[in-house]
């Protein structure tokens, strides 16, 4: 049976998924009509608990008023000038909601109140109801028009006198009592703001945090209606003293924990259907949320039976609370957050595939690559799901103010032309304020007797217009008359005016938005269906170990064609003259290519499927060639997205080279753990930068800084003389000049800025230095473009009409080049690492010794660097690990030459070795390039550091430069250490390149050789 609850359950969120507007419109309906239940049941038409008491004594005070004393809600017991002889009279205000020139009636024993709408009355109790039966439909007094009293209120004023009641019932509570409820009250607050900023770190501002206020919103008002249908009466004073004990308890976990599990399975399930992803996380997840629920609801059940009035009252209001609050959970509340993941997958293709286009990749790859990461960072998606006695509970402060924004729906139950409104005449307070006028109390010779009597006040009755249509014309006769009101005042009509202006350019930005040139590319696909025959074709090599690597090339599919004639050439030439390449074989199409009639570059786009288009060039290329050989070689080109590179990382492809990707780890930087990936195929150097972390982790990690972030482009230009190239330079250097260009570069990009411009004079020439922020892409491309801007705007608007662009990259900037002003200014990003191993680590682990490592580290990576005039290359082997790191990650290999540039300090601090790296240009990005494939990808999804960061641009591309340079450390620890203990070469001889003894060797070196190299490396 449990099992079958589940699957029910699972089930509705499916539906309530796939069709969540639906669901949201059902949701609010079924919440409107718990919303007017709860005013016909809680508001009834005469006498209840709306009504307040008085005991007026007849006499007069000093000041000329009357004397008006309440009457308790325990009754009239305790006043002494009360008996029974003491009359009692009903009072109340009558108001006509009409504002036309309708007939009104006449009411009997009223009086005329202040207005022409307005009337009093003024009758002993025993008469009241049946006066009251009297008014549910009245003529007026031409007969013309018949009136009818209105059965329900606005939630206005019963709320406004609950909330009197409850003032006074606060005044005479103890403080102590005050005081628990006070704190009760203040955990409810802070659930509130926890259950904000909860939804704010998984990356919605408003919108899930209002759906979870009006999900329980909703269930209390279910829960309400159902309890006042089963005729269990529920007090407002119950409800504020119970339920924020109950909120601070419980909160809001179950929907806060299906958020996150819903946004982590969406991070790695983009190409999923709309709504699955909630729906996979309930059939995940569901059993362990019911059962909470189902704890919860039994315990709160147990308390219903407890038999203490009001307390079993509360607890069983709570457990129908809490079973529409787990309906609601499962279809309102999962409606909203599909279609919240789908806004966010929306939200972030689009600022990925912008980034993508302006870093220079096609349109079609930008889309392809434009997937639904979330922007939520790992730790708190990682957060398990919370399995503790707590789920929802609604408070009243949600009640409260959802109902006062519910009331807008029934917003014209109460008129707009209640002067009582305005001036408080209608609120029932305290003693010495005369709640029903003078005149009507003359008129029941109540002032001046001397019995006194008691009067009980009723809300404002409110007679209406029979006929709808008369109904909305007074309504909105009354609006009118309300905003015309509004409108005439001063201050008001001038925000008006200024709202107005706002939303008009608002509107117009919107719609010059939305009409912007969208081109919606069509692709029509014909594809052919062919018998498949596979055929095993068998490897000509001997060796075993060939025939068992699995390689995908060993395998290929032999086409059996209906027509396996060729065509001559000329056939084929027509064919593809005609647009009809597709309808070609393999071999017509290679035949082609050798022919030099079909470029080698166009196959992809004559074929129209870029893994066949693969095969046929490769192929191709390996007829023409002398070798002939590539066609049948071992370079693998199946199980590809080829999607992904044409157009953005490689052109007449060929296959893929695979590498080995192994991880050295984990590594604690800056107070977290990362694995660090690296592609390489030289041995040792993965097992000696685990050895490396192993050592830093000993001493609590690598910590990191960034120093500096900024890309850089430098353009050369000449002028007719060095007169004016000097003027030019002088510009640049201004502030007039730095604003100019900062305006131009600017406005090309929604990502790059422009931070600095350095200028260097060499005769006619002149190098300017861009310096930019790229957000999370690297950027060269986006730079190159709005430094071409920038150019343009220089000649044409500010006086240099005589320059000339000798080149946009002028080797000033400067790119994968060794250069002295990369390692003196910084290019990209500027990291320094380090990291505090202990000196007994050393000694056991690293078999070396703290003052050995500074002496080699000073002795090498300084002085020797030194004598070798190096540029930037004070380390060991920096380049080792940035190449196998951007191998791995998809960065531009070429650009290991400056990001390698690399200083390694090593000192003693107090017995301890203190080491560090100062990597002033590292040059990485998360977003475009290499990045896009989808294995570089995953390794970027290792990291964590994937695409664009959600709030602060470049801050994944910042974090995987810190990545890297505190993989640069380890490396150069580790190795550094190996040379200062003599175990380099064993190692590597032991791990790469051991051979099989000879009769000659001698088992004790080889014994030698595999001990050190366990000391060096499995350490």
């Amino acid at each position: 049976m449990f099992e079958g609850v589940l699957s029910l359950i699972a089930w509705i969120c499916a539906k309530s998924t796939k069709s969540p507007i639906q669901t949201i419109v059902i949701s609010a309906l079924c919440a409107l009509t718990a919303y007017f239940s709860i005013l016909d049941l809680s508001i009834p038409a005469y006498a209840s608990t709306l009504s307040r008491s008085y005991y007026f004594s007849g006499l007069n005070c000093p000041n000329g008023t009357s004397t008006w004393v309440p009457v308790p809600a325990g009754g009239l017991d305790g006043f002494a000038d009360i008996s029974e002889a003491t009359p009692h009279y009903v009072g109340a205000k009558i108001l006509f909601a009409a504002s036309s020139s309708s007939s009104l009636p006449v009411i009997s024993q009223a009086v005329d109140g202040p207005t022409k709408f307005e009337k009093e009355i003024l009758i002993p109790e025993a008469e009241f109801s049946e006066w009251l039966s009297s008014l549910s439909e009245i003529n007026s007094e031409d007969q013309k028009d018949v009136w009818r009293l209105r059965k329900s209120f606005s939630l206005f004023f019963w709320l406004r006198w609950k909330l009197t009641r409850l003032a006074e019932l606060i005044r005479s509570t103890e403080n102590y009592d005050l005081a628990v409820v006070g704190m009760a009250y203040l955990g409810m607050y802070y659930t509130f703001f926890s259950l904000y900023f909860s939804m704010r770190r998984l990356g919605s501002k408003a919108l899930l945090f209002i759906s979870v206020l009006l999900s329980s919103t909703f269930a209390f008002m279910f829960a309400y209606v159902t309890l006042c249908y089963l005729g269990i009466p529920i007090s407002i004073a119950s409800l504020s003293e119970g339920l924020p004990f109950l909120v601070a308890t419980i909160g809001f976990e179950s929907k806060i924990s299906l958020t996150r599990l819903a946004l982590r399975e969406s991070r790695g399930n983009s190409d999923r259907a709309y709504g699955q992803t909630i729906y996979s996380v309930i059939c995940s997840e569901g059993k362990a949320i019911f059962k909470d629920y189902v704890l919860e609801i039994g315990t709160l059940m147990a308390g219903s039976f407890s038999g203490v009035n009001g307390l079993w009252q509360f607890c069983f209001l709570s457990v129908w609370i809490l079973f529409y609050d787990f309906i609601m959970l499962v279809t309102f509340y999962s409606a909203i957050l599909s279609i919240k993941v789908e806004m966010t997958r929306i939200e972030r293709n689009d600022i990925i595939r912008s980034a993508l286009e302006e870093d220079g990749v096609s349109h079609e790859v930008a889309e392809s690559v434009a997937d639904s990461t979330l922007h939520v960072t790992e730790s708190e998606l990682g957060r398990p799901f919370r399995r503790s006695f707590g789920r929802n509970i609604v408070q009243l402060g949600i009640v409260v103010c959802g109902f006062v924004l519910l009331n807008a729906v029934h917003f014209s139950d109460f008129p707009f032309n209640l002067p009582f409104l305005s001036n408080g005449s209608n609120s029932a307070t305290g003693e010495n304020e005369n709640p029903l006028s003078n005149h009507i109390l003359k008129s029941q010779n109540i002032i001046g007797s001397s019995t006194g009597a008691v009067v009980t006040v009723l809300p404002t009755l409110v007679l209406e217009h029979s006929q709808f249509s008369v109904r909305v014309e007074d309504e909105i006769r009354s609006i009118l008359g309300l905003w015309t009101r509004i409108v005439s005042d001063p201050i008001i009509s001038k925000c008006i005016v200024i709202v107005l202006a706002v939303s008009v350019g608002l509107n117009a930005y919107l719609f010059n938005a939305t009409t912007k040139n969208t081109v919606v590319k069509i692709v029509e696909k014909r594809v052919e269906v062919e018998k498949k025959v596979p055929v095993i074709v068998r490897s000509s090599s001997s060796d075993s170990e060939a025939s068992d690597s699995g390689d995908d090339s060993m395998l290929e599919l032999a086409s059996s064609k209906k027509n396996p004639k060729t065509r001559s050439i000329d056939e084929c030439k027509a064919i593809l003259k005609a647009g009809n390449t597709k309808e070609l074989t393999d071999d017509e199409v290679i035949n082609l290519g050798v022919a030099g009639l079909l470029p080698l570059y166009a196959f992809e786009k004559h074929l129209g499927d870029k893994t066949r288009a693969v095969k046929v060039r490769r192929a191709t290329v390996s007829r023409i060639s002398n070798t002939k050989n590539l066609e049948n070689s071992l370079l693998p080109y199946l199980n590809y997205n080829y999607e992904r590179v044409f157009g953005a990382c490689c052109e007449n492809v060929i296959g893929y080279m695979p590498l080995p990707v192994g991880v050295a780890g984990p590594l604690i930087i800056d107070g977290k753990e990362y694995f660090i990936p690296m592609a390489t195929t030289e041995g040792c150097l993965v097992a000696s930068t685990q050895r490396g972390c192993k050592a830093m982790n000993a001493g609590g990690g690598v910590r990191t800084v960034i120093t500096g972030d900024g890309m850089t482009r430098g353009p050369c230009v000449r002028f007719a003389s060095s007169q004016r190239a000097g003027t030019a330079k002088i510009w640049l250097d201004s502030e007039e000049g730095q604003k100019a260009m900062k305006k131009a570069f600017d406005s090309t990009s929604r990502f790059a800025r422009l931070q600095t411009m350095t200028t260097a004079l060499a005769g006619r020439l002149l190098f300017i230095r861009f310096r930019t922020t790229t957000g999370d892409a690297m950027g060269m491309n986006m730079i190159s473009k709005g430094v071409e801007f920038a150019l343009n705007d220089m000649v044409k608007n500010h006086g240099f009409e005589d320059m000339e662009i000798v080149s946009l990259s002028g080797n000033y900037c400067t790119d994968k080049k060794p250069a002295a002003i990369n390692w003196i200014e910084g290019r990209g990003k500027s990291i320094v690492a380090e990291a505090i191993v202990p000196g007994s680590f050393v000694r056991t682990t690293l078999k070396s010794s703290v003052e050995a490592l500074v002496e080699l580290n000073v002795s090498k990576n300084l002085i020797g660097s030194a004598m070798a005039g190096s540029i930037g290359g004070f380390n060991a082997h920096a380049a080792n690990l940035v190449t196998a790191i951007y191998l791995a990650t998809g960065q531009d290999p070429a650009q290991n030459v400056e990001s390698s540039n690399c200083m390694t300090l090593m000192e003693n601090v107090d017995g301890d070795l203190h080491v560090s790296v100062s990597m002033p240009s590292i040059e990485v990005g998360t977003l475009g390039g290499g990045t896009i494939l989808e294995p570089q990808a995953a390794m970027l999804d290792l990291l964590g550091v994937r695409g664009p960061h959600p709030t602060t641009p470049g801050a994944n591309a910042q974090q995987l430069a810190k990545i890297v340079a505190s993989g640069v450390l380890a490396a150069e620890l580790s190795l550094c250490s190996a040379l200062a203990a003599g175990h380099l070469v064993q190692s590597h001889m032991t791990h790469n390149r051991s051979q099989a003894p000879t009769a000659t060797s001698s088992a004790v070196n080889m014994a030698k050789f595999a001990q050190d190299s366990k000391l060096c490396i499995k350490s």
